[in-house]
């Protein structure tokens, strides 16, 4: 690549500066004045940012883009193939009937019945958390509450001990890495197969020692469709991806979420003195600041999309990130309205592979905020730079530290 040619061509490539990470939305608008549907010739893809479109290729493009472990061979990357072996598996990466087969099993663990029954749970978590910090002036909203919060609860979902909530933590960030990535970096995959191989005989442990406990292992373990039970490495494979997006999608919607409010105090002020707008105000967070920005997809066939004809087989980004401020479906879409009605964002998906996690994590992001929100009646940004993920796909913050009263 040329020493400045990203400056003479608007690419979603330029989410690798730093400064353009941590405030990715001009860059989604300039791609999306420029064309919604354009191909990215860094990325060897086609990159969708209008909501129409985005939506068009989240319903009806192809899921099925992880490599086999043969092809990462023939590219000189063996070293990765463990890594796709477990996300051949994964239901994040299939299309139907094997998407099918998986998501109705999976989907029985999340049913909202099952989900609500956690409420009570979540909110003892949420209270010993806070009160562990009391009598502090200065928290760190990721590493005090965002983090540790979905950490339990997702351990307490899966059936394994909670008190494992650390390590499930470490592991999900960790397997994070090679979702919504752009490039390789060989020492981070090389942390990544040690966190897959630590985790896989966690679960294989729990699967064969701890099938008893109610939760999504025992479920999946045992469950059958049409007289087939899933197999092992199946059981595991599904098991890792649930923990990875139930605890990296949870982090970072209360994260960002805290973050925006305190950016915009007068709406945090309005939020605090009328809880009742907590499910309207997580569902605008969660537009604005998605804490899933994009999604890979494959052109299921030859086919043309905004004014653009793909070839059947391409890669094409999904950026739900900035259809969600794609002014010809929202008004005004770079101004947060925490009352906002007509809100059809993107951030968990949509269609068969919407987000079965979406519902807990809304859950976990309501009771949150009221939780944070009531027991503190100041709280602002302390004065230090902010730091983000490198994670180009995943927006969340490395740490959120917060002056409170």
């Amino acid at each position: 690549m040329a020493p400045g040619s990203l400056q003479r061509f608007t690419s979603l490539y330029q989410l690798l500066d730093p400064e353009i990470l941590a405030n990715p939305y001009p860059l989604y608008h300039a791609l999306r004045e420029r064309a919604p549907v354009h191909w990215d010739p860094y990325l060897h893809a086609w990159v969708v940012t209008g909501y129409e479109n985005a939506l068009t290729v989240l319903l009806h493009f192809s899921a099925d883009r992880t490599p086999s472990p043969q092809a990462l061979e023939e590219y000189g990357l063996s070293q990765l193939s463990p890594i796709a072996a477990v996300m051949t598996k994964q239901l994040l990466f299939m299309d139907p009937p094997g998407h099918t087969r998986l998501r109705t099993l999976a989907a029985q663990a999340f049913s909202v019945s099952r989900v609500e029954r956690l409420a009570g749970q979540i909110q003892t978590v949420l209270d010993d958390l806070l009160d562990n910090l009391a009598g502090r002036e200065t928290i760190d909203i990721i590493s005090d509450l965002a983090e540790p919060l979905p950490a339990i609860v997702t351990a307490a979902l899966l059936g394994v001990d909670m008190a494992d909530h650390p390590k499930l933590k470490t592991w999900s960030a960790s397997f994070a890495e090679v979702l919504g990535n752009f490039q390789h970096n060989p020492d981070r995959a090389l942390r990544v197969l040690n966190s897959l191989e630590e985790m896989t005989a966690y679960f294989r442990d729990a699967i064969r020692n701890h099938g008893g406990r109610d939760g999504l292992i025992r479920d999946l373990a045992s469950a059958r469709v049409n007289g087939e039970q899933l197999t092992e490495d199946e059981v595991v494979a599904n098991i890792i991806v649930t923990m990875v997006g139930g605890q990296e999608t949870t982090t970072n919607l209360i994260g960002n979420g805290l973050l925006t409010l305190m950016r915009n105090p007068h709406q945090m002020t309005a939020l605090r003195a009328d809880p009742g707008m907590l499910p309207t105000a997580v569902e605008e967070l969660l537009r604005y600041e998605p804490p899933s920005q994009h999604t890979a997809r494959i052109a299921p066939a030859d086919c043309s999309l905004g004014g653009q004809s793909l070839r059947k087989g391409q890669a094409v980004i999904a950026v739900m990130a900035a259809a969600n401020r794609d002014p010809a479906r929202f008004p005004d879409p770079d101004g947060l309205d925490l009352r906002r009605q007509d809100n059809r964002h993107l951030s968990f998906g949509w269609g068969a592979h919407f987000c079965f996690g979406a519902h807990l994590a809304r859950l976990e992001a309501r009771l949150a905020l009221r939780a944070i929100l009531s027991r503190y009646s100041e709280m602002s940004l302390a004065e230090r730079p902010l730091q983000w993920r490198e994670n180009l796909g995943l927006r969340g913050l490395v740490s959120l530290p917060a002056t409170v009263a």
